[in-house]
């Protein structure tokens, strides 16, 4: 029976980050708008979550990202650590994407307010991070319009439209302009 829940604060680090994406097997889609260095538990250490990117590559998982503006200096810092990234992790910047989903195989979903920071889906302290909440699903009913979301962006089906496409390299990538 499928289940969909409300998850907050530190419970979406837990939930998503930790326990969704340590279930994953075939792909993970991660969409933001804001993305920053970000480490997450491993059992009572720290680690980049870049560097669980980089495991997961190194299994065979498929990964995609959307993000609306260049990350810091931080993370590029800590993506050059993982070279396999380059090639394994595919990256779409696109700055209208403001809708913060993680999709799991195409069976479970993350929909909310949290951002791919430490303050967001990040592992800081309750005291230092922000107030989140979204809705964690392995309904199909709802995981379906999520992957929808992210798929529309992800092939460009919003590009020939859009007003912002000046500022997208996104849109001259897929109509082959310099």
């Amino acid at each position: 029976m499928p289940t969909t829940r409300f998850i907050a604060n530190e419970e979406t680090h837990q939930s998503v980050i930790v326990d969704a994406v340590n279930e994953c097997q075939q792909f993970l889609w991660i969409a933001t708008s804001d993305i920053k260095d970000m480490h997450i538990k491993r059992g009572r250490r720290a680690i980049p979550f870049l560097q669980r990117l980089s495991e997961l590559v190194d299994v065979g998982i498929s990964i995609r990202l959307i993000h609306a503006k260049e990350p810091g200096p931080a993370f590029r810092e800590d993506y050059d650590r993982f070279p396999n990234l380059i090639d394994g992790m595919e990256m779409i910047l696109c700055p209208r994407a403001h809708f913060k989903s993680i999709i799991v195989d195409g069976r479970l979903a993350y929909t909310g307010s949290a951002n791919l920071t430490g303050a967001g889906l990040g592992m800081k302290s309750k005291d230092r991070r922000n107030f989140e909440g979204g809705i964690l699903s392995d309904d199909p009913e709802l995981v379906r319009p999520i992957m929808q979301q992210f798929d529309t962006l992800w092939i460009g089906g919003h590009c020939p439209s859009c007003q912002r496409k000046a500022h997208c390299a996104t849109y001259h990538e897929l109509i082959g302009a310099e």
